[in-house]
């Protein structure tokens, strides 16, 4: 049977996530019912990365298989034209039967987003996270090093986090500065339920100078998620990117 992959972004905002779920509006779903309506047949989408409620993507990856044969445009726009406002696909594909959106993935990307200015933003507002305190980017970059490498990140997993090890390998983590805002960006082999958001959460108290710099390697010693900062808000967090090895021949897809 073909396997397709596809590339969508969404607006995270009116959904409770990617995963389908018993009730609420999930990403996952409602690509489901986009691409059966083209398909006229049942599929099962499988995606690189589970974000969570109110959380949105810029390159959210997935995949199915299918015994309907469609053209790549025929995909494209079917879909799209069953898809609501706040979904849309940007490529869609056929691939080796060996590629797995979640499995196959080297890496992934989120970009954490931050509207650091005296007044409330308006037309961002579903996508920064406002603040009006000055916040030192020095500091966030040099506690944030205590971070790179294969570590235990118990210290930001969510109390409800399913997966079987608190180890990840956190590859890079960028602190950027425009004025009135602040962008941060992590990249790790995966991430665990809310890790992103708790790490941010710990780099904003820095930032504020409300924690020393050091504070960033006592917490991922100290393995105890009680004592970390308080979880930064959904929508100021977007997966922005994954990447593949370049033999599935996806847009973009890396080494």
């Amino acid at each position: 049977m073909p396997r397709l992959a596809l590339a969508c972004e969404y607006d995270g905002t009116d959904f409770v996530g990617w995963q389908a779920q018993a009730s609420g509006r999930t990403v996952q779903a409602v690509l489901s019912d986009a691409i059966e309506a083209v398909a006229a047949e049942s599929v099962s989408v499988h995606g690189a990365g589970r974000t969570d409620t109110g959380v949105h993507a810029e390159n959210q990856i997935a995949h199915f298989d299918t015994e309907a044969s469609r053209t790549s445009r025929q995909w494209l726009l079917g879909i799209n034209s069953n898809l609501p406002a706040d979904v849309s696909l940007r490529w869609i594909q056929t691939v080796p039967a060996n590629f797995d959106a979640r499995r196959s993935a080297l890496w992934r990307e989120y970009r954490y987003t931050i509207s650091n200015q005296a007044t409330r933003p308006a037309r961002e507002r579903r996508f920064v996270w406002w603040l009006r305190d000055h916040l030192d980017c020095g500091a966030m970059t040099a506690a944030a090093s205590a971070w790179l490498g294969e570590r235990d990140f118990s210290a930001f997993r969510a109390a409800h986090c399913q997966s079987t090890t608190p180890m990840r390998r956190m590859l890079r983590i960028q602190v950027s500065e425009a004025p009135s805002r602040i962008e941060m960006r992590f990249r790790a082999n995966a991430f665990l339920y809310h890790m992103v958001r708790n790490l941010v959460g710990a780099l904003v108290a820095i930032g504020r100078g409300d924690a020393p710099v050091g504070w960033a390697r006592e917490l991922i010693a100290g393995r105890d998620r009680r004592k970390g900062a308080a979880t930064a808000p959904a929508q100021g967090l977007a997966l922005s990117s994954i990447a593949y090895a370049k033999e599935f021949g996806l847009p973009g897809a890396e080494a």
